[in-house]
């Protein structure tokens, strides 16, 4: 009986480390930033996955609008925003 537990004590401590050391904190940003995601507004400055920088110009519910440095407006899922760099003063 002791060996049986003393065998298995080693994998369940494994996955208990890999659980607070990888699957948490991935949890946490993923979390973060579907907020950051969900929460932009017009005018907000922001960055997409694909590195283009620009202000966002309207909100869908899925897409937004972004606005590039030379007047030029493109279409993005809301997915493809990697950050906010800043937020709108409105």
């Amino acid at each position: 009986m002791n060996a049986a537990i003393a065998n298995i004590l080693p994998i369940v401590l494994f996955f208990v480390i890999f659980y607070f050391l990888l699957i948490r904190p991935q949890q946490k940003r993923q979390r973060a930033i579907q907020q950051m995601q969900a929460s932009l507004k017009k005018g907000d400055k922001i960055v997409t996955i694909g590195g283009l920088h620009g202000i966002i110009d309207s909100v869908d519910e899925d897409k937004i609008i972004v606005r590039a440095g030379d007047g030029t407006r493109l279409t993005f899922d809301r997915s493809a925003v990697r950050e906010v760099v800043a937020e709108s003063k409105a």
